[in-house]
């Protein structure tokens, strides 16, 4: 069982502004976007052909061929990007690697087993499969996954990479524009505004932290236009003013801060044509926050979060890891676009941050989940509805929209380990705090049980004294297993020897310590099972 840790804050800011351009100012900077993404391309090409022989004199040699016809400010910003879409190219075929092994291992081992022949966890058996029919087509599936990672290894020991600039979706979507429904013409709106270049890096002690893309406090935006486009300058030095302004509503302050003191700030101008608008996005990094320790983010309780596909359950535990107040649910839709989905998601976690300031907690508690081996049909068969809802899951987007907004509000964000969490949760939580005026769900019960990991509790309840008529008067299992217990979140070892009262004589000698077992105020209890004296509220 992982421990638990307080997430590390972010370290990086962005923010996004619209541009009203006028109708002289769109084409201008269409016609900027589009040459340089021309050189951005040639250079994707050129970095893609060198491979793995590529070093500092190809890289220097690169720029200087591109600032010919542009500037080297414009050359640096497109060969760095050029570097980092190469070099996320390969992360991905890293994963994609190590993905296509995990499927070839897992249907290797189904295919050696018997068919409809059942899983033996103990063993470390799969189970096999159902038909002779189904048996045949995951044979020829496993071929043909072998062939992919063949053609991928070779791909990664050449240093050869697949990449479009503008991405293989949308260019795979000219050939279905029917089922889009698009046409010809907007299709290609599209492509162009993904393949035109308008991104500059900030620099340290230069005038608003940036010489290519400039934004003054007041909100005016300037461009220091190619060689080859000076022409089309409107302002000294080859710059192109733009009429729009921009004014950034989410970090205005803290953006006039930076470019007040001249430090770097990068910018992209961008275009997106299915609604006709311009915007310009700012980026920096930040210190990062220091992170606190686990034992001063729980010292006021901490507030357990249940993640599910369309909402988050919540529930404010104190520092005994007993659950105070009512259950909270905060609801989110995840049909629909992806710009409605990260809105969906947005409002549910500011109400959730919200909740926390006002329960006077420093701490949310959330699962460390990671459903990327879990989404396979090797692992559910033919469950598809199960599947689907892993995959439509927001983990990763949740947690890092989590992460960003919670260090704003100095909210610390620990995470747990996710086994058992459900399970033990409505096993030991339900129906105990199930009461006439509120009915407790599964998810309610796994927050509790998230928050108690959090805090250091197990997840087991204190079980409920003997009745009067055995042992010694509901005198005994009155405390919980304290955090420094080992195995305290498993159930209760078995104790050996028969459980009936009524024993042969010479039989039961190897029952156990009885004293242990039925005794209050005991030292021990099963031998590894440790007692402290913290009780619970309820």
């Amino acid at each position: 069982m992982a421990a638990p840790f307080v997430v590390p804050g972010p370290s990086g800011v962005a923010v996004r502004a619209r541009l009203r351009v006028s109708e002289t100012d769109a084409a201008v900077l269409a016609e900027v976007g589009m040459f340089l993404g021309a050189l951005a391309s040639r250079d994707l090409a050129v970095r893609s052909r060198q491979g793995l022989a590529h070093d500092a004199a190809m890289w220097a040699a690169r720029k200087r061929e591109i600032s010919g016809g542009s500037s080297a400010r414009w050359a640096g910003s497109i060969t760095k990007a050029t570097h980092d879409q190469w070099a996320l190219a390969r992360r991905g075929q890293v994963a994609q690697m190590g993905w296509l092994r995990g499927q070839i291992a897992a249907i290797e081992a189904r295919l050696a087993r018997p068919l409809r022949a059942k899983a033996d966890k103990r063993a470390g058996l799969v189970r096999g499969y159902g038909s002779r029919a189904e048996w045949h087509a995951k044979a020829r599936r496993l071929h043909g996954l072998k062939d992919r990672l063949g053609r991928l290894e070779a791909d990664w020991a050449a240093g050869r990479v697949r990449v479009v600039r503008g991405g293989k979706q949308l260019a795979r979507l000219r050939h279905h524009l029917d089922e889009a429904g698009l046409d010809g013409q907007a299709w290609r709106k599209r492509w162009q505004a993904a393949r035109m270049f308008l991104s500059a890096d900030g620099e340290s002690g230069k005038r608003f932290g940036n010489e290519t893309i400039r934004i003054t406090p007041d909100g005016s935006v300037s461009v220091r236009l190619p060689a080859a486009l000076a022409h089309l300058a409107s302002a000294p030095h080859g710059r192109y003013l733009l009429d729009a302004t921009a004014h950034f509503r989410h970090r205005g302050e803290e953006w006039a801060d930076r470019i007040t003191a001249g430090r770097a700030v990068a910018y992209r101008i961008h275009h997106d044509p299915a609604r006709g608008r311009w915007y310009v996005t700012a980026c920096w990094q930040r210190t990062p926050a220091s992170v606190l320790p686990l034992n001063a983010a729980l010292a006021g309780g901490v507030v357990a979060v249940d993640m599910n596909d369309d909402h988050l359950a919540a529930w404010r535990l104190d520092v005994h890891g007993n659950p105070v107040g009512e259950p909270k649910r905060f609801s989110y839709d995840l049909s629909g676009t992806a710009a409605h989905r990260d809105a969906q998601i947005r409002h549910a976690l500011t109400r959730l941050l919200h909740h926390t300031q006002q329960c006077g907690s420093a701490a949310i508690a959330i699962e460390d989940l990671d459903f990327a081996e879990s989404k396979t049909r090797e692992k559910h068969g033919r469950n598809k509805r199960f599947r689907r809802l892993l995959s439509r899951f927001p983990t990763a987007r949740l947690k890092a929209r989590l992460v960003a907004m919670a260090a704003e509000q100095h909210i610390a964000i620990v995470a747990v380990d996710p086994a058992y969490t459900s399970r033990w949760g409505a096993q030991h939580w339900q129906q105990p705090l199930t009461t006439s005026t509120r009915k407790t769900t599964p998810h309610d019960a796994a927050a509790v049980a998230i928050g108690r990991r959090a805090l250091g509790h197990p997840i087991r309840r204190r079980t409920t004294p003997p009745p009067h008529d055995r042992s010694d008067r509901v005198g005994h299992r009155t405390a919980q297993a304290g955090p420094e217990s080992r195995r305290r979140e498993e159930p209760r070892p078995r104790i050996p020897g028969p459980r009936s009262r009524v024993v042969p004589p010479g039989h039961g000698e190897n029952a156990g310590d009885q004293r242990a077992q039925h005794r209050s105020e005991h030292a021990t209890e099963h031998a590894s099972w440790q007692q402290d004296s913290l009780p619970l509220s309820f």
